[in-house]
């Protein structure tokens, strides 16, 4: 058997959020003991995942390992990938196809939000509130999720609010969770981006971040995901197999 890897992101508009991924990803390949490694992505960036399933079988694999670069399980891991690989398993069925899961609620996730809004604002106070920033999905499991980050999130950094909002396809979405947040917020507005890159998603928060700032607010942006080793170190793993899928996939 000849492996392969195929690495898949979401894909965005933004020049800057497509040039994040892959150079995110040419790190990951750099770690990566496998001949075979290719970059492709669901939507909006390309390469698009039959070009990179391609770009595999041409290389010879015979085995493809297709690794989701994705926070949370709902409809692009559930549908989206599986589909558009589909007729790729047709046209080539002698090619062995295993998905890996999302990356699903995990603690060191959770630890490495703790760190990198300790590295962005120092000491953080029991007076001021969390808004955790969601891509958004209208599959009810992100909501499941997100309650489960929101609660580890609140135990490491000791505050005592947290709340979640979305950027799209379910409520509350950012403009009223950031309107809500602020209203009585006894302290700093630390807001967390549960993204991995930047793109047009994130630049709508960091606007809104900085119009507030104008205001006099005390607000602060932290960092989005993907500058934490951590999730660097997943994807990794994923690639090398060193954790059991089955088992993620049903926790997930």
């Amino acid at each position: 058997m000849t492996k392969a890897i195929l690495y898949v992101g979401h894909g965005t508009r933004s020049k800057k959020g497509a040039a994040e991924a892959k150079d995110f990803l040419g790190r990951v390949i750099a770690k990566v003991d496998e001949p075979i490694q290719e970059i492709s992505f669901l939507e909006l960036t390309e390469p698009f995942i039959p070009e990179g399933f391609e770009r595999c079988v041409a290389k010879g694999a015979t085995e493809i390992t297709v690794v989701p670069i994705f926070l949370l399980t709902a409809g692009h891991i559930k549908e989206d990938i599986p589909e558009a690989l589909e007729p790729l398993r047709v046209k080539y069925p002698e090619v062995r196809v295993e998905i890996a899961p999302a990356f699903g609620v995990q603690e060191r996730i959770v630890d490495a939000i703790n760190e990198l809004v300790r590295a962005t604002v120092g000491k953080v106070d029991a007076a001021d509130s969390i808004l955790l920033v969601g891509r958004g999905s209208s599959d009810p499991v992100i909501h499941e999720a997100f309650s489960e980050i929101k609660k580890g999130v609140g135990e490491r950094l000791g505050v005592s609010r947290v709340d979640v909002c979305y950027l799209a396809a379910t409520t509350p979405l950012f403009a009223e969770g950031i309107e809500e947040i602020s209203i009585d917020a006894e302290g700093r507005v630390l807001v967390v981006p549960y993204l991995l890159f930047a793109g047009l998603l994130l630049s709508e928060v960091e606007r809104e971040v900085r119009k507030r700032k104008r205001r006099g607010q005390d607000i602060l942006l932290i960092e989005p995901l993907s500058r934490h080793e951590v999730i660097q170190e997943i994807v990794v793993d994923r690639a090398l197999g060193k954790e059991d899928w089955r088992v993620a996939a049903i926790n997930t």
